[in-house]
């Protein structure tokens, strides 16, 4: 089976959240189970500088916003996985980020440039170079696609269109239609109208043959007025065709016995290593090095969805607790400088680190203790099942994904299969009892140890919900290969359809040591 993967971003080649993640992982563990995938993304500086480059280039024709469009195809650096970079350098080739300026505001072209992507894979699924049996679009950067390949599955590939987080939902200018190439007939409340603008999420809700969603809390959420962001009613409409297949965690990259990063690696069976990560860590960040003293890591993006206003309110009766905590991240600029001032309040006991390394991240979820990481909602949360692995306990609110992987533990008795604490209000006083639990639970050494190595034990990777995918694939195809997963021939070579000459065996998904 040839599958299509279209998306923003992804890891190593750009990364701004867990989309990226996912974008290198999922492939890479649909492509052990015999998918023959191509992953296809924008050509950012970043992408097209770190990609390793092969074979020659596909014109593309002219895109919107673009006259002298190319496919670039390439090899993932880390997993050998087959790319195919969109090539549009007056939409991609630019300084900042992939979807905002160096001012931190957003392109204001970005729907020409998502448009593009969109086109492009449109042209590739109508058999420009390679045919693909199915695309897999991600957000609302690729919700074009299915649009532009008309409604009917029988005249093009079916299209399977996975909601990533719902509140962002691609909103433009109806004036902008012309320019991007839509029927003319698409804006309308039965198309992609959303309160008289052009949403790319609505058209890929609306047209994709499947949506899925990250997690199963998550799918029955956004069918309900509180999480629907306006689309709930839609999404009801087609909850048949609607399923959550929770996300995993790539393990060659997230784990502590691997992660080069750290000062001490350590795993399960030698926990050991945990204590010099925390004080190595409580160095770094100007903390006082305390080694029973609790450090809290927020490791998150600055916005009120990630609840970083009511953290900031709890930091003070932190630090009145006895606790150290330790933030990284980036966001709302006024979020940002409030952090910054409560470490200048706290010297010692609270720091700050405005942005995002992913060195540091890794080193804050092998030294802190407990991951903070309270939403208003979560469609799935991979810090907090990277944390686990660590050994590092989250503390999470009761929604979306997190409701699914985090097992709370009450102070002073649980059972013994808990992993984390949760808690279901979403008011300071909902964090600060939740809070406090958890600090008591600290304060337990045998029965912290004992939730520190359930939480280890915990196995979220990829293999369960890639053959979960792999299963959606081939009822839309009709695929009426053996049930048991072949093995791929990786002897022909990624690109063996005479695109490219053979290349070697692509090498593993494992590269947290580059």
């Amino acid at each position: 089976m040839r599958a299509l993967f279209v998306t923003s971003e992804c890891h190593p080649l750009i990364k701004t959240g867990g989309l990226a993640d996912v974008s290198a992982a999922l492939p890479a563990a649909l492509a052990e189970l015999g998918i023959d995938i191509r992953l296809m993304m924008p050509g950012y500086p970043e992408a097209l500088d770190r990609a390793d480059h092969v074979g020659h280039e596909i014109p593309l024709g002219a895109l919107p916003g673009e006259d002298h469009a190319r496919l670039l195809p390439a090899l993932s650096p880390d997993s050998g996985m087959p790319l195919w970079l969109v090539d549009c350098p007056a939409l991609y080739r630019r300084n900042g980020g992939p979807y905002q300026g160096p001012d931190g505001r957003d392109w204001p072209d970005n729907d020409l440039r998502f448009a593009a992507l969109c086109h492009a894979a449109a042209r590739v699924a109508a058999g420009l170079t390679w045919q693909p049996d199915l695309i897999h679009t991600n957000d609302w950067h690729t919700g074009l696609v299915s649009l532009l390949l008309g409604e009917s599955s029988r005249s093009r590939p079916p299209v399977v269109f996975t909601i990533h987080n719902l509140a962002f939902q691609g909103l433009f200018d109806a004036d902008g239609s012309p320019r991007l190439g839509l029927p003319a007939d698409a804006f309308s409340p039965e198309g992609i109208e959303f309160y008289g603008r052009i949403s790319f999420l609505k058209a890929g809700l609306r047209y994709a043959d499947r949506l899925t969603t990250v997690s199963r809390t998550y799918a029955r959420e956004i069918q309900t007025p509180e999480h629907g962001c306006g689309l709930d009613g839609l999404l009801r409409q087609r909850a048949e065709h609607l399923v959550g297949i929770p996300n995993g965690a790539d393990y060659g990259l997230w784990d502590p016995a691997e992660d080069w990063t750290l000062p001490r690696r350590y795993s399960l069976a030698e926990i050991g290593g945990k204590r010099i990560c925390k004080e190595v860590l409580q160095r770094e960040l100007g903390l006082d090095v305390e080694p029973e003293t609790p450090v809290l890591a927020f490791l998150s993006r600055l916005t009120e969805q990630k609840m970083a206003d009511t953290v900031a309110d709890a930091v003070p009766w932190l630090v009145a607790a006895g606790a150290q905590f330790a933030l990284h991240g980036q966001g709302d600029r006024a979020l940002e400088d409030r952090f910054l001032a409560l470490a200048e309040q706290y010297p010692g006991r609270v720091s700050g680190r405005v942005g995002y390394k992913e060195r540091l991240a890794r080193r804050l979820l092998a030294g802190a203790d407990i991951l903070l990481h309270p939403s208003r909602f979560e469609p799935f949360g991979l810090v907090p099942i990277y944390a686990l692995r660590y050994g590092t306990l989250p503390l999470v609110r009761s929604v979306g994904g997190l409701a699914d992987n985090v097992v709370d533990g009450s102070s002073p008795s649980f059972d013994g299969e808990a992993t984390g604490f949760a808690f279901s209000g979403d008011a300071l006083e909902d964090l600060l009892a939740c809070l406090r639990r958890a600090l008591d639970m600290f304060r337990q050494p045998v029965g912290w140890r004992r939730m520190q190595r359930h939480a280890m034990r915990q196995d979220f990777g990829w293999r369960e919900p890639a053959k979960e995918y792999l299963g959606l694939y081939r009822m839309l195809t009709g695929s009426r290969a053996d049930q048991d997963f072949a093995e791929p021939d990786h002897r022909r070579g990624p690109w063996s359809d005479g695109t490219f000459m053979p290349s070697p065996q692509p090498k593993r998904a494992r590269t947290a040591n580059g």
